[in-house]
């Protein structure tokens, strides 16, 4: 089995690490905060056991899961042994070009390394290393022990060989690989966050409240989440973030964020992690309950 290193204990890093842990691979869960990590592991646990409570894993899946995973705050000594390395750090595009420089130091002269970037262009990424054939977007879905999806991207000078590689190991993990190439916003996000931004300008303009456009996208469109509930899931900051990387790679307006949003996140109602956003969030109550702003 392949040697795996996480970089970042976030939301999608302790999820990634999740799913190759339960699929037997050894891996290195890295962040330079130790409660984060601590917090990742516990995640991780809760995880286990909802899918041990729906009957998809057992008590000994978690157990072996758990016994495959080592956490580090240091990361040269996180990826000494790396045949793949898998970065989940924040949709920023200065930490993850200063984490592949690091990598691409640190990291074996084989090793593959993957980003879980949304946006971000995997060239860009791979021109910061020295082995730009062995870079290659990897992005999960999340929630990751759920999500069927990998959205593949190959870079401007990815392998094909890495890109096999890549998408058999995929398979393993019990995923659905699709390879795309490396424009702006991929084909998840370049579909998606224009939809999420539309959604949010018909609020902005009073075509119809926030209760309205989710429920005629969830009955009408057989949406499982209506956009403005799904943007808080994902987390405003991203959807913006995702948003000018459309803007700026196309350079067309229709990518531009909308003012709502713009000032939403400036405000910091950046949606679930926050507790509010166009909806607020309790840990007492799962009831979906509009903002009082837009009420």
């Amino acid at each position: 089995m392949m040697n795996i290193s996480v970089i970042g204990a976030g939301t999608m890093g302790n999820g990634i690490a999740h799913v190759f842990a339960q699929n037997g691979f050894t891996v290195n869960l890295i962040d330079v905060n130790a409660g984060q990590l601590e917090k990742a592991i516990q995640t991780i646990q809760k995880n286990f056991d909802r899918q041990i409570a729906k009957g998809s894993a057992t008590e000994e899946q978690k157990k072996n899961a758990l016994d495959h995973l080592t956490t580090f705050t240091d990361m040269a000594q996180g990826v000494k042994d790396a045949e793949l390395i898998v970065e989940a750090a924040t949709e920023n595009i200065d930490l993850k070009l200063n984490i592949f420089k690091q990598l691409d130091s640190l990291a074996p002269a084989h090793a593959v390394l993957a980003t879980n970037t949304s946006s971000i262009s995997i060239t860009r990424i791979a021109a910061v290393t020295k082995r730009a054939s062995q870079v290659i977007g990897m992005h999960f879905m999340n929630p990751v022990p759920v999500m069927k999806l990998v959205e593949i991207i190959n870079g401007y000078a990815t392998s094909q060989t890495v890109t096999d590689t890549i998408v058999a190991l995929s398979k393993q993990l019990g995923k659905v690989p699709c390879v795309v190439n490396d424009y702006p916003g991929f084909i998840a996000n370049r579909i998606l966050m224009p939809m999420i931004n539309e959604a949010v300008y018909s609020l902005y303009e009073g075509i119809a409240g926030v209760n309205e456009i989710d429920t005629i996208m969830k009955l009408g469109m057989a949406h499982p989440m209506g956009p403005l509930q799904l943007a808080d899931f994902i987390g405003l900051d991203t959807c913006h973030a995702i948003l000018n990387v459309l803007f700026e790679g196309f350079g067309n307006p229709k990518y531009a964020p909308c003012p709502l949003l713009t000032n939403m996140v400036t405000a910091g109602y950046l949606g679930v992690k926050t507790g509010e956003g166009f909806y607020k969030y309790s840990k007492d109550s799962k009831d979906l309950i509009v903002s009082e702003r837009f009420r």
